[in-house]
């Protein structure tokens, strides 16, 4: 039998699948090497659509590269640029009805670690995030502690999820307590399905 708790980054996946279906809408806020883009790619199948963000060029070209090789290129969009402009990058009829929003946070794995995502584009990316996914959507997000800029980006996330509006949203943090050297944790924000009117 698989374990149930693995990895965060791998966990991480196996919430989102729960969340995702054949062609939904999905946006990977950090495409880096291109792995959480193509395992959401295959999420919605031929059907669906993929935007993937990412600030540095290597990373763009990385992220085509695996798509490209594994043949779902055609259901991503590869956009150069930060996530901080999330809902000005992609068409505005998406808005409301994203299945899931993906962060993993950090710098890219293999490139130059002065290069890291920071907590004052990271949180606002996240509150627009908010807008675009659906009543029963979902956004997933690393965070690793390690260095410095990355423990303040935690701790700015979390104190914007704690605020986040109970009646709209639930907001889960995962943190593997028995692990050494600071492993990533997560943090879950689901949009509830709530009829307002009533």
């Amino acid at each position: 039998m698989e374990n149930v708790i693995t990895k965060p980054t791998a966990l991480s996946l196996k919430i989102l699948s729960e969340y995702i279906s054949e062609g939904d809408i999905v946006i990977d806020a950090t495409a880096g090497n291109g792995r959480d883009t193509l395992a959401l790619a295959k999420m919605t199948g031929s059907s669906g659509k993929i935007y993937a963000f990412d600030i540095q060029e290597s990373a763009i070209k990385k992220t085509r590269t695996l798509l490209e090789k594994e043949g779902v290129l055609t259901r991503c969009e590869l956009i150069q640029g930060s996530h901080l402009h999330i809902k000005e990058l992609i068409p505005a009829s998406v808005e409301g009805k994203v299945a899931a929003v993906v962060f993993n946070l950090g710098y890219l794995p293999g490139g130059e670690k002065e290069i890291t995502t920071e907590a004052e584009t990271t949180v606002p990316a996240v509150a627009k995030a908010l807008d675009l996914i659906r009543p029963g959507g979902i956004i997933a997000v690393t965070m690793y502690s390690g260095h410095p800029k990355g423990a303040e980006e935690k701790t700015a996330l979390l104190r914007f999820a704690a605020q986040l509006p109970q009646r709209e949203y639930h907001a889960a943090h995962i943190s593997y307590i028995n692990q050494h050297n600071r492993p990533p944790e997560l943090l879950l924000i689901t949009k509830k399905i709530t009829d307002f009117s009533v």
